[in-house]
């Protein structure tokens, strides 16, 4: 008889983000799988056993996890933020797509969670306030050219966009030239959020404008929203500025 897989996400950092469905899977499982900075955010009983490994081995992950589950375990895959958002849940699907018939008995549940868009949009006001859309901007499991591809497309489409993975040290150039392409497409004046470790102590939101934006204003804990040509900043003296995506936009007269 196999063990229960959860894919949690612990939300974008705040612990009263993790959602009470999130806890209950922790409670119940036995054995943990994750990146050990996400690990870091669950309280665990001594009966319990977290199996750290770095953030670019998903697929391994998610491989033994499976293999521990098949053999009667409760385990838990741990991720931070939404597990379906660039994220584990994904990982454990392809594994399981091309692993032994066995995986695909497993009870295997996916608890949804808070990810850094929305948390990043719901600081600062509601940018994600119509259509958008997310793209990560890492090009480990994707080529650069398809991310231009596609950050031209939704540009031109007129979503909000949320950009992930933007800037690291491996990976310093992809936001600048992001924003070099989109400046070509959104008016200068377009708002743009950068989001940083919302809900941490360490949190730092800033809006500035797309003519004027700054790679070195974010860094891989950041989480950028680029707005359409509809979203607007509402200046507050004395408090934080708003940013909002009107629910509606007017159809063009010809």
């Amino acid at each position: 008889m196999s063990g229960r897989l959860y894919v949690i996400g612990t939300g974008p950092g705040m612990p009263e983000q993790t959602t009470p469905e999130a806890l209950a899977a922790v409670s119940d499982a036995h054995e943990f799988y994750g990146y050990g900075p996400y690990l870091d955010r669950l309280t665990l009983r001594d009966d319990q056993i977290r199996q750290a490994s770095d953030n670019r081995e998903e697929l391994d992950r998610a491989k033994v996890a499976l293999q521990r589950a098949a053999a009667g375990v409760n385990v838990c895959v741990v991720s931070g933020g939404d597990p379906g958002v660039f994220a584990m849940a994904a990982a454990v699907c392809e594994a399981i797509d091309h692993g032994p018939a066995e995986w695909r008995a497993i009870d295997l549940v996916v608890v949804p969670g808070i990810t850094a868009m929305l948390a990043v949009a719901a600081r600062i006001g509601a940018p994600l306030g119509h259509d958008f859309c997310a793209i990560s901007l890492s090009d480990n499991l994707k080529p650069w050219p398809l991310i231009e591809s596609r950050l031209r497309a939704v540009a031109e489409a007129g979503l909000v966009i949320a950009l992930y993975n933007p800037i690291s040290k491996a990976r310093p150039w992809q936001l600048g030239r992001a924003f070099e392409i989109l400046r070509d497409i959104l008016p200068a004046e377009t708002p743009v959020v950068l989001g940083r470790a919302a809900g941490r102590p360490d949190e730092r939101m800033t809006v500035a404008r797309l003519g004027d934006a700054q790679a070195a204003q974010a860094d891989m804990a950041t989480c950028v929203i680029i707005g359409s040509a509809e979203t607007r900043i509402i200046a507050r003296e004395g408090r934080t500025d708003l940013v909002y995506t009107p629910r509606f936009i007017r159809e063009e007269t010809k």
